[in-house]
């Protein structure tokens, strides 16, 4: 019965479009965690470029603290879509949630950890980190993943050796280091960025560049991506190529794009209140953006690998990771976007 399921899924979501094929559902609902960040500019560039309008879509997002809380919006039914870090697919379906991934808007992590200037001088390794405060975006967000992966590779228990505090991907994870209310972050762009700049942090760990991905995890991970429950994906083939083609064309748009031409469409706040930050932020994620929408099956191996490691829940042998994304979608986009 189950692989009845699964086929009828793949072949709903494999079913050619047709041309002039109408969407399932116009409107869509799609829930993430922290806009504003670098981490989801496509869907940004998208929204704000009109893209999802040019697809036949009246889309809707809503901006939550951080992935993990995105995520149970969906699961909960109150948004269709995640815009949400692709582990997550893994990790639901250790818990017996089937989602799928069908567009990327990130082919690295893009997060880095930093220790706060005061306490650098007390972090000779990365054991020295037990019993630290440690700022993520939200708890089970990509941004703690990160922490939970140093944590372990120093050999400390990632659930109990420090305290997680979720602090946002904003104003507010930067004001939460510069007060002492943490001591250490996970985090994207621009906050990393500002940090750095204004000498609040010491990089420990960078999966912003391919060399710091290398290594960090060892391999380069697929990142932020459109994903949502299988059914729906299912029953709304179009609808999802629809979506995955407006995130394709902006991540190609995107890659043309020069960081003074993201900054003139970005909505202001998205700054921090200075231009400049923004602009240097951009050039160092760039290459951190998907080009084509594409997620890699060797970075998706390397992901459920990374996520074992630190995961008792994970067992590599039980993940199908053919049902944790599909590039299909993607695919067709880059066909009609070349």
């Amino acid at each position: 019965m189950k692989k009845l399921f699964w086929g009828l899924a793949l072949c709903a979501a494999l079913a050619p479009a047709g041309a002039g094929a109408q969407v399932e559902k116009k409107d869509v609902h799609i829930a993430v965690g922290g806009k504003a960040s670098l981490y989801y500019l496509p869907l940004t560039i998208a929204e704000q470029l009109g893209y999802f309008k040019d697809e036949g879509l009246n889309v809707k997002i809503s901006d939550f603290a951080g992935g993990a809380v995105a995520l149970r919006a969906v699961v909960g039914g109150s948004a269709d879509v995640v815009s949400g870090a692709y582990e997550h697919t893994i990790s639901l379906q250790s818990k017996k949630q089937h989602f799928q991934a069908f567009v990327a808007q990130g082919r690295l992590p893009q997060i880095a950890f930093g220790v706060a200037s005061a306490k650098a001088g007390q972090i000779k390794s990365l054991k020295d980190l037990k019993g630290l405060r440690v700022g993520v975006s939200a708890p089970g967000s990509s941004t703690h993943n990160l922490v939970k992966q140093l944590l372990t590779k120093a050999g400390l228990d990632p659930n109990k050796d420090v305290a997680i505090i979720g602090v946002g991907l904003g104003a507010q994870a930067i004001a939460a280091i510069k007060s002492g209310q943490i001591d250490a972050i996970s985090n994207t762009d621009p906050v990393i960025t500002k940090l750095e700049q204004d000498h609040a942090i010491r990089v420990l760990a960078d999966t912003r560049t391919v060399k710091g991905t290398q290594e960090t995890w060892g391999a380069q991970l697929p990142s932020g991506c459109l994903y949502a429950p299988v059914e729906f994906v299912q029953k709304n083939p179009n609808t999802v190529r629809a979506l995955a083609a407006a995130i394709v064309r902006a991540d190609k748009w995107i890659a043309k794009a020069g960081a003074t031409d993201v900054a003139k469409v970005v909505p202001e706040s998205y700054l921090l209140g200075d231009s400049a930050l923004y602009l240097f932020s951009f050039n160092k994620v760039k290459e951190a953006i998907s080009p084509d929408g594409l997620i890699s099956d060797a970075g998706a191996r390397a992901t459920l690998k990374a996520l074992a490691a630190f995961d008792t829940e994970i067992h590599p042998a039980e993940i199908n990771l053919a049902q944790t994304y599909t590039n299909e979608f993607s695919r067709q986009a880059n066909q009609k976007y070349k």
